[in-house]
């Protein structure tokens, strides 16, 4: 087995472990410093990031986070639950929906909203033709979040699904035996049950969603800044290498932050069980 593990952990190494070492020492760097190839500790970039520009940006990006994963959870669970209930070619059938969106391209995914959204779209024109409208449905939050609870939907749902899937019909029986009524087996034995896929669902989408920078510049038309985007315009156009690396970095520390809670919660539950 471990013949067969060498290629993924030279692969690991060299396109996560690296580029991860090379962006941590960029943040220490000036980017004269990088020009001119003489490297020099500082923490400047970070002092910049400490500034109230750039919290303001992550307490934005966070807060759009956010509500963005409490929207595909509200969403999400209750789908999850019910494909749950479906005998097994249905479940396949709605998973199959669900999933198929997600192999088309992710760019391609968020671009298609401009034609559902736009003044003269497909929402538009279907208003239009009820003597509504048009509204203004593009370059808002509101497009921002549609956008946002679309992509990262299914990332919700999964996990949720492969948990509830997973409950033993016996403890759901056992309840009902006990004269527990319908509301009173979903709160006290599916729901606990089923936190660790509600954790996972949180996490998957509450990590990409803060980091995003496609569906903002889309459907936001960059009015609103995101922390993503500013670490796109520090590599792509404005060449500032070090603090965007700085940034990449800070917005490592509070994913992980998130992870190490979520991971926490995750265990003390388990304690709980025991």
């Amino acid at each position: 087995m471990r013949k067969f593990s060498l290629p993924y952990f030279f692969w690991a190494l060299v396109f996560i472990v690296f580029p991860l070492v090379l962006i941590f020492f960029f943040s220490f760097q000036t980017n004269s410093g990088l020009a001119a190839k003489s490297p020099s500790f500082t923490l400047e970039n970070y002092r910049k990031f400490l500034t109230p520009l750039y919290l303001n940006v992550l307490y934005q990006s966070l807060k759009m986070a956010l509500v963005s994963t409490i929207l595909c959870l509200i969403l999400g669970y209750p789908l999850a639950y019910f494909i749950s209930q479906l005998k097994k070619d249905k479940r396949d059938f709605f998973l199959m929906l669900i999933l198929i969106p997600m192999w088309m391209n992710f760019l391609l995914r968020t671009y298609a909203w401009i034609t559902l959204l736009g003044k003269k779209g497909l929402i538009n024109n279907v208003l239009g033709l009820l003597g509504l409208g048009p509204f203004s449905l593009m370059y808002n939050k509101g497009a921002i979040l549609v956008g946002m609870v679309y992509n990262f939907f299914p990332f919700m749902v999964l996990p949720v699904y492969s948990v509830l899937i997973k409950i033993e019909e016996e403890y759901i029986e056992a309840a009902k035996d006990l004269g527990a009524t319908s509301g009173q087996v979903f709160s006290r034995v599916i729901l606990p049950l089923s936190l660790p896929g509600v954790l996972s669902g949180l996490g998957m989408v509450f990590i990409p969603a803060i980091s995003t920078f496609v569906i903002p510049g889309f459907l936001g038309g960059n009015k609103y800044p995101f922390i993503g985007n500013f670490i796109e315009q520090q590599f792509r156009f404005t060449g500032n290498w070090p603090f965007g690396s700085a940034l990449s970095v800070s917005l490592l520390v509070i994913l992980l932050v998130f992870i190490l809670l979520g991971w926490a919660l995750k265990r003390g539950q388990g304690r709980g069980k025991l």
